[in-house]
């Protein structure tokens, strides 16, 4: 049995979460019989509606702190956790967490390493778990599955992990990311009550989206688009109260929306009511919303930071984003220019169509049967 850690999207439904639950199930579409699910419930977490529950499954009832501890303890002491899942032929863990177990072979997906480039942007107590485990985590999985090439480069440099341990394998967006059509759009305009002329970003929020340039380009936008809005799709993460006390100061408390997270049968139509996608982040292990705007039908303005070129191709438009001027006149440029507004969307269409997670599957796989 090939066990599959889904924790992250028993808990989560920001883009670990998603990860883990879109490959789980293209997993399991591909060789269902192959695999189980393992996963940390905790007080709070609820088995992903979307996984077939009669997969085999084996759980515990921990807190999350208290497990990550016990993990990172148990590595360094090199005690076995084999009597959780007594039948694991191979162990994958899906999210910044390796469980030890003995005689069988362990597969780590590492997603970024924020938390070494930008440490300024993550908590205290998370920062230095991350930085004490993690470099452990690498050296004692058996392979390594990055999410972007990006993410390989970093997991060299910085932790000095051969390069042949390591596979690429993208991400992509879920199925249901369409274009939705007029009346659905209508639809969440009124539901939302959605502004007529509007930017829309989708992440959780946190520093290293780098919003803040975001609010100053969309002020200067404001002059020559005096009803541009800003609209924000996805939860709230952590160190985020500077970000909206910027909301207040600079007036914008009317201009700038933030919906909270969206249920993902109303997402594509509200990515596609926008006038335009903006991803302004500093650093992304992967950056699957973009991909999820692009098969909305939706085009894409977005920092060239780390991951960002690899995912979004010739399709989206790019801008450094430390360079507020540079910002303004990428989003200005594709509100005004509807030819290359155009182009750009088909461009889009068949960038997120190179990617697909029975795609990911099969070469998820291809790891596993490396180490078999």
């Amino acid at each position: 049995m090939i066990y599959v850690d889904i924790s992250a999207g028993v808990h989560s439904r920001a883009g670990l979460g998603r990860y883990t639950v879109d490959l789980a199930q293209a997993l399991l579409e591909a060789q269902p019989e192959r695999f189980g699910l393992f996963y940390n419930r905790g007080a709070d977490g609820r088995f992903p509606h979307t996984l077939p529950a009669s997969t085999p499954q084996r759980s515990l009832n921990w807190g999350y702190k208290p497990w990550r501890m016990a993990i990172l303890l148990a590595q360094m002491g090199r005690i076995p956790f084999n009597q959780l899942v007594p039948d694991a032929e191979l162990f994958h863990s899906t999210e910044h967490l390796l469980m030890p177990l003995r005689g069988v072979p362990t597969v780590l997906t590492v997603h970024d390493l924020i938390y070494k480039l930008f440490p300024a942007y993550h908590k205290r107590l998370n920062y230095w778990y991350l930085n004490l485990a993690m470099p452990l985590y690498c050296r004692r999985a058996d392979a390594i599955i990055a999410v972007s090439q990006a993410s390989k480069r970093d997991i060299v440099k910085y932790y000095g992990i051969d390069p042949g341990k390591i596979h690429v394998v993208y991400e992509a967006a879920a199925p249901h990311f369409q274009p939705p059509p007029p009346a659905r759009i209508d639809h969440v305009r009124q539901t939302y009550d959605l502004p007529e002329q509007f930017l829309i970003h989708l992440s959780t929020i946190e520093p290293r989206k780098n919003l803040s340039r975001l609010l100053d380009a969309l002020q200067a936008l404001r002059r020559l688009f005096p009803n541009l809005k800003l609209v924000l799709a996805g939860g709230r993460g952590w160190l985020y109260d500077d970000f909206f006390a910027k909301i207040e100061a600079m007036g914008l408390t009317d201009v700038v929306r933030p919906l909270g997270w969206v249920p993902d049968e109303d997402l594509p139509a509200v990515l596609a009511a926008a006038d335009l996608a903006v991803q302004p982040s500093l650093y992304e292990g992967f950056g699957l919303p973009i991909l999820e705007h692009m098969a909305s039908g939706q085009v894409v303005a977005a920092s060239h930071a780390s991951s960002h070129p690899e995912v979004g191709g010739e399709a989206a438009a790019y801008f450094d984003p430390e360079n507020v001027e540079e910002i303004t006149a990428v989003i200005r440029r594709l509100l005004t220019d509807k030819d290359e507004y155009q182009h750009r969307r088909q461009l889009g269409f068949q960038q997120a169509a190179q990617f697909s997670w029975q795609r990911a599957a099969q070469e998820t796989i291809a790891v596993y049967e490396t180490l078999l």
